[in-house]
């Protein structure tokens, strides 16, 4: 288990973030624009901003901040990648680790001789995947992974993430607004909003029984736009 005790993030002393919570298995971080979760991640990749400040505290079986321990699939799959380098250049093992992260997200081989633009927005996803499996991360976040997929894409993304920590039990941190995305793939949620968690609690239980206004209202709005796409 990851314990973060504290991470307060601050700026012109204004504390923008002051949360604490533990990721057991996974974990969703759940908030609209501004709520601060995309600090928090920052926070943990080593990326805030050098006029802020950062308190962190955290108790864990691995050193997992800025380092190898840890995995990132950004937001835009589109923009992750740059478009002039070949796939198998973007990596940093082998080839026959690529080949192998290739065979688990899913891809053939002969991917990566391609250029990004060559590839389907799925594709590049499970690309994005694999790179951030290919040091076998013990943490892996996820910024909100399939906001710029069409519907189909986006859950059969999420099945591949499901099946992955499986096989590797890696610990998952997916920050989102969008709970319903979340669902099946976290075991627990924190609900975040303007720096601070007004919600917790075990993923089923919170989207059934919401006990604070604005979670029941990032909830219906989640099911709202899902009910118009469909």
């Amino acid at each position: 288990m990851i314990e973060i005790k504290k991470l307060t993030i601050i700026f012109r002393e204004k504390k923008l973030v002051d949360i604490a919570f533990n990721i057991d298995t996974s974990l969703a971080l759940i908030g609209q624009s501004g709520s601060g979760k995309s600090l928090t991640l920052k926070a943990f990749l080593g990326m805030l901003p050098a006029h802020m400040e950062c308190d962190l505290e955290y108790e864990s079986e691995f050193d997992f901040i800025a380092g190898k321990s840890i995995g990132f699939v950004p937001q835009n799959p589109f923009t992750a990648l740059s478009p002039l380098t070949k796939i198998k250049k973007q990596f940093f093992v082998s080839e026959e680790r690529m080949k192998e992260l290739f065979d688990e997200v899913g891809l053939a081989h002969e991917l990566l001789e391609r250029y990004a633009p060559e590839l389907s927005g799925g594709q590049l996803q499970r690309v994005v995947i694999a790179i951030a499996l290919e040091n076998r991360p013990e943490l892996l976040l996820l910024d909100e992974p399939t906001t710029a997929l069409d519907p189909q894409t986006k859950e059969h993304i999420l099945q591949l993430l499901q099946s992955l920590q499986k096989k590797e039990k890696f610990r998952i941190l997916f920050v989102t607004h969008d709970i319903l995305s979340a669902r099946d793939l976290c075991q627990d949620v924190c609900v975040i909003k303007e720096g601070v968690i007004i919600e917790r609690g075990v993923m089923h239980e919170v989207i059934n029984d919401p006990k604070e206004p604005y979670t029941k209202s990032l909830i219906d709005a989640n099911f709202a736009n899902r009910k118009f796409r469909e």
